[in-house]
């Protein structure tokens, strides 16, 4: 199938081309797995929602309207399926936190920049999820606002706001 875009792809595959199905999820794998890796911290946790975010446009895309473009329905998938996976992790942490380890790196044998990322991941988690995603598919994923206004289905304003108001934060916890 060498030549389609992904949404040629997307329409042959939701009309039971097999083949065009099995092109459009290895094509589109890299760009799930990225949206997921920048919403979940641990690489597994990613793969797993990215499995599943594939997994769920196999089984709805013949059921895909085309009312927004496949990215967007994409995507929307991806950051649900993540969305999940976070909420999932986060309740198991909150439940199996006995192990006595700390959530502190030893200054002493991080260097610089993973102390910064750590910082960043520390800061991002105080954010309202929204805010948070808002920011990653923006900053990270690289999406306009008017996607990822498509994506959640809200209007391009309250993207921008929500992006300007997760910057705010970002910068007080991090100069703090």
């Amino acid at each position: 199938m060498p030549g389609h875009d992904v949404e040629s792809l997307a329409r042959i595959a939701s009309a039971g081309d097999l083949a065009a199905l099995n092109v459009l999820l290895v094509t589109v794998r890299p760009e799930v797995l990225r949206v997921c890796s920048r919403l979940l911290r641990n690489r597994e946790d990613a793969e797993e929602a990215c499995q599943d975010t594939l997994l769920a446009v196999a089984r709805g895309l013949p059921h895909f309207e085309g009312r927004s473009a496949f990215r967007t329905w994409m995507f929307r998938l991806a950051t649900n399926r993540a969305r999940s996976a976070y909420r999932r992790n986060r309740a198991d942490a909150h439940t199996d936190r006995d192990d006595g380890l700390a959530d502190v790196a030893d200054l002493r044998r991080t260097s610089v920049v993973a102390t910064t990322r750590m910082d960043l991941l520390k800061a991002l988690k105080q954010l309202r999820p929204e805010l948070a995603e808002a920011l990653a598919l923006r900053d990270v994923v690289g999406l306009s606002c008017g996607e990822i206004a498509a994506l959640h289905h809200v209007p391009e304003g309250t993207v921008k706001s929500r992006l300007h108001q997760a910057r705010r934060e970002l910068r007080e916890w991090l100069t703090a």
